[in-house]
């Protein structure tokens, strides 16, 4: 008999809805339970990137990250994979200055304000970024507000792209549902790394990684009632 998919914390909620609207409920039970069923990524890649979409700084559920994680080390997931996923997450928060540079730039410009220039640094990080096709030009502003700090922090997300943990295309993968969750709805970041994720001609689950970070939001709204 084939295992119930698990709906997590909508467990409670879909029994209080299966009361008042059954139909309903079950259209939105198989919704859910969708990315586990289709069989078209690994168990353990969709635990990982739920793991991803939980631990993030738009989300922090501790709940379902503490849930996803058990889940990915009994799919065979090892503690490196889970560690990297973990430093992805970790990483999202340099779309905070993506957001907030140009802001800063035309602000300061219309406001007839002059922002101290920086003293030109080498930015070997920056250019690795570039060199494996993971630069946005949405980074450009704060590189040219604090190209030295842009580097220190690229350091740390080149590291990610070049260890080797997980595939490339996995990791192609995980980012795009990270960048299009509910709670970033980041259309730059998404549209560059299904491009990178359809780098040879074929879709390797990139629809199954949207509908995984649709479906983390639902999580976060039970789970966090803040």
């Amino acid at each position: 008999m084939p295992t119930k998919p698990e709906t997590g914390p909508w467990d409670d909620a879909l029994n209080q809805l299966r009361d008042w609207d059954p139909a309903w409920a079950e259209t939105c039970a198989q919704m859910a339970t969708s990315p586990w069923r289709s069989g078209v990524l690994s168990r353990k890649l969709v635990e990982l990137i739920s793991v991803g979409l939980n631990a993030a700084c738009t989300d922090l559920n501790a709940e379902g990250t503490r849930r996803h994680i058990r889940k990915a080390l009994a799919a065979g997931a090892k503690k490196e994979e889970i560690l990297f996923v973990l430093k992805c997450a970790a990483v999202m928060a340099i779309h905070s200055c993506s957001l907030g540079a140009p802001i800063l730039l035309e602000e300061a410009k219309s406001a007839g304000a002059r922002l101290a220039a920086k003293p030109a640094a080498a930015t070997p990080a920056c250019d690795k970024m570039k060199a494996i096709g993971q630069w946005n030009m949405a980074w450009d502003p704060f590189y040219e507000l604090d190209p030295a700090w842009t580097d220190e922090f690229m350091a740390t997300g080149a590291g990610i792209y070049v260890s080797g943990i997980l595939p490339a295309k996995d990791v192609e993968l995980l980012s795009i549902a990270f960048d299009a969750s509910y709670t970033h709805m980041y259309a730059p970041g998404t549209r560059r790394h299904i491009r990178n994720a359809l780098k040879d001609g074929r879709d390797h689950g990139s629809a199954e990684a949207l509908r995984r970070a649709g479906r983390a939001g639902a999580e976060l709204g039970r789970a966090d009632p803040r």
